[in-house]
């Protein structure tokens, strides 16, 4: 047995089929909460307020992670989710994961609480088949092969925009269930700044600043960013691997990120982006020292991440109704972990693009994009460094006219160290009247193999295929007055899924292979729907969603590990004058994960803002108001009920 320190990642670990029981949880009382709420702020409620009137938005949104021109939210086939800098603040979550997996179609899997290896499932996609960008630019390990959620600073965000469905033809490998979006504050108007300051349970602290602002052709932001918490034991006692450890396994993270214009004119600009964040994250595991390889799970475990982006962007207008844009960029993802014996990984990511968009009249607009990537990889437990490059054309047709928009991409991917890919997606959209809209949208796939895929030793096998899926999916969007309504059905089929291999007969001679390798061996199924509803009333804002989902191995039709049947959100919001109520409850179904099926858990939040004078606003959050029991994966523990209070300053220099 290897002497080197063991950490079972139940979120960062491929997924394994299982069979579980049938789930005996409903989300009635997600479903129905809406209408209660809707019948008891009715007319005859709201005709004794005098509290000025909210609404729902009457200019479509505009995103640019559907398409690869900023496009009207309405004209996409694509099913698009945008939570905007209002929604973020209005929220109860307390970190990136917890905020997108209130959206529906979105399930969450971490070794912990806040601050763990988090891993999120897109309409039952693993983490891995998920694609992340920050401004544009693709984070993550390319060693894993996944996004680090746990890295980022909630506080530091503008807006996030999640597609859900295919995108491995706009973004390439890896997106098989989606792509999110994460876009940073830009700097406007006088400089203005900010600070804010919450305490809570288990000595736990966040704090932010921040300084944005214009002058003349130049924009600018600054925000800094630092959270910590003693946090409780990972691990729940009497875990299957004798892992537990009874202290404490707290987290802290640094982050300051930077970003600024110049814009010569109304139609260019020249953009530069600067993060860094950095996280320590307490965990328990065990080691297996020599002479005796005893198994020893006393010492503090822990593992130091840092992430750096640096990213140089020019857009603009040419003559000829030409749009343009290029890009260079460089992301690094290093992990440090362990106690006695330090496992060291670091990815290096280089990226080039450039993008042409030309107008063609009534056929709408072509897009034409180059991507180039050099990706590295260093490890401890590498024999050498790796490397992957790769280069991606991609053109996209998008267009409308009257009551139909339509889009269509296709996109070649050139890898050095596995076969050529070639995805493409073709739908559209339909006014049946002016309020409710019909969608349609097909599309192939690919996932990438990670570096531990390949080449890590006694289990990584060059040579892997990519997994490729093929997906179909049809929406019906409502949009009338202050009420927005969303229903997607979808099938998403990925063969050739990489997974454990454990016949020694199928994997290489070399003797290091005895206890298994990877393989492409599975075929997975991933069907459901996804229901969103919004609806202001007054001095009401409500929100619900339901996810319905069918995640199974095709080849021994087992249940998919972690994913939830079912899951459903509700929240509710009241404003009067200078204060601010919510609630909002998550109910996630049973879920299989490593033989074990992990209860039904309903949570639920409560919140109070209250704004004391122009600048500055007090904020008191109670989480898992009842205590819930979480087990966020097999045999990981949440921190369980939390208050947090909190002060808000805000003012222009």
């Amino acid at each position: 047995m290897s002497h080197s320190a063991v950490r079972l990642d139940s979120a960062a670990a491929p997924a394994s089929p299982l069979r579980a029981p049938a789930s005996s949880s409903h989300p009635i009382v997600l479903s129905s909460l809406c209408a209660v709420l809707f019948a008891a702020v009715g007319p005859a409620a709201l005709a004794q307020t005098t509290v000025p009137t909210a609404s729902v938005s009457t200019q479509s949104p505009v995103v640019v992670t559907g398409t690869l021109q900023p496009t009207a939210v309405q004209r996409l086939a694509a099913d698009v989710v945008v939570i905007d800098r209002e929604i973020i603040e209005s929220s109860t979550a307390d970190s990136v994961a917890d905020l997108l997996r209130r959206e529906a179609g979105l399930q969450l899997s971490r070794n912990g609480d806040a601050g763990q290896p988090t891993a999120l499932f897109i309409r039952g996609a693993a983490s891995g088949q998920t694609v992340v960008l920050i401004d544009g630019v693709r984070v993550g390990s390319a060693t894993l092969g996944q996004p680090t959620f746990e890295h980022l600073d909630l506080n530091s965000i503008e807006r996030i925009e999640v597609l859900r469905g295919p995108g491995s033809s706009l973004y390439g490998a890896d997106a098989v269930g989606g792509v999110i979006q994460i876009f940073t504050r830009r700097g406007a108007g006088a400089p203005r700044w900010t600070a804010a300051l919450a305490a809570g349970r288990f000595a736990s602290v966040q704090s932010s600043a921040g300084l944005s602002g214009a002058r003349g052709a130049l924009d600018y932001a600054v925000q800094l960013g630092h959270e910590r918490s003693d946090g409780v034991s990972t691990l729940r006692p009497n875990d299957r691997f004798g892992n537990y450890n009874p202290d404490r396994d707290g987290f802290s993270r640094s982050s300051v990120q930077v970003q600024g214009g110049f814009s010569p004119s109304s139609v260019q600009r020249l953009g530069v982006l600067l993060l860094q964040s950095r996280l320590t994250n307490h965990y328990d595991a065990s080691q297996f020292l020599p002479p005796n390889f005893d198994q020893d799970n006393t010492p503090d475990f822990r593992s130091e991440g840092k992430t750096q982006l640096a990213a140089l962007d020019w857009r603009g207008d040419l003559p000829g109704a030409l749009k343009a844009q290029t890009r260079v960029s460089r992301s690094v993802d290093e992990v440090r972990s362990g106690a006695a014996v330090i496992d060291r990984f670091k990815t290096t990511r280089d990226q080039l693009g450039a993008q042409l968009a030309l107008k063609l009249g009534a056929a709408g607009q072509l897009v034409g994009a180059l991507d180039y990537t050099d990706e590295q990889a260093a490890s401890s437990s590498f024999v050498r460094n790796v490397s992957r490059t790769n280069t991606a054309a991609t053109l996209e047709l998008t267009g409308a006219s009257g009551v139909l928009s339509w889009q269509a991409d296709l996109r070649r991917d050139a890898p050095s160290d596995y076969a050529d890919a070639t995805t493409a997606r073709l739908g559209g959209a339909w006014a049946l009247t002016p309020a409710l809209r019909l969608k349609l949208l097909g599309g192939s796939t690919f996932r990438a193999p990670s570096f531990n895929d390949l080449y890590f030793p006694g289990y990584g096998v060059a040579g892997l295929k990519a997994e490729t899926g093929r997906s179909l999916e049809a929406g019906l969007a409502w949009r009338a007055g202050n009420t927005e309504a969303g229903l997607t059905v979808y099938r998403n089929r990925v063969r050739d899924l990489i997974g454990y291999e454990p016949d020694r007969t199928r994997c290489p001679t070399d003797p290091a292979y005895d206890f298994g390798c990877a393989r492409n061996i599975n075929r997975a199924q991933l069907e459901g729907a996804t229901f969103s509803l919004t609806h202001v009333a007054g001095p009401w804002e409500l929100r619900s969603t339901l996810d319905a989902l069918e995640a199974r191995d095709l080849r021994t039709q087992e249940r998919l590990a972690r994913r939830a049947a079912h899951q459903g959100s509700a929240s509710v919001l009241y404003s009067t004058g200078d204060w601010r109520w919510g609630a909002s409850m998550l109910q996630v179904g049973a879920r299989p994960d490593g033989g074990k099926r992990l209860a039904a858990e309903t949570t639920l939040d409560l919140q109070a803002q209250w704004r004391v004078s122009r600048g500055v606003s007090l904020q008191a959050r109670l989480l898992n108001a009842t205590d819930e029991r979480i087990e966020p994966a097999r045999d990981y523990q949440g921190l369980g009920r939390q208050f947090w209070l909190g002060i808000k300053l805000e003012g222009t220099l």
